[in-house]
């Protein structure tokens, strides 16, 4: 199964090819897409990303995970979640929203299993 492409990005809305739905932060994998809803795990901007956030995406067998920090890069990354996918033999990118998608879109369309969190906001 291949990663989905995300079609498209702007504030606060983002689109992946194949999928009828828009979101607002999303996550991605091989074969699927789904809304990030960051009250299922009490996320917000500080602390950040927590390894609750990225375990679904961890799970189907990704071998690298792109993190996109918002446009704003508003969104922490704390070194522990970044230790905590490390130590999953995973390899973990974190980027600027826009930076995000173009990586996360060039490592799909090159067949790599890779996975994404994305927030499209500040």
């Amino acid at each position: 199964m291949s990663s989905p492409e995300i079609a498209s990005l702007s504030w606060g809305h983002m689109k992946v090819k194949g999928c009828s739905t828009s979101y607002k932060d999303c996550k991605v994998w091989p074969g699927g897409s789904r809304a990030w809803d960051w009250r299922e795990t009490g996320t917000d901007h500080y602390p950040g990303v927590q390894p609750a956030d990225l375990e679904e995406v961890l799970k189907k067998g990704v071998q690298t995970l792109v993190v996109g920090r918002g446009m704003s890069e508003a969104l922490q990354v704390p070194p522990s979640t970044l230790d905590y996918v490390k130590k999953q033999g995973v390899d973990i990118r974190v980027f600027q929203t826009e930076q995000a998608v173009k990586e996360y879109n060039a490592l799909a369309g090159q067949g790599a299993k890779v996975g994404g969190v994305f927030h499209s906001t500040c």
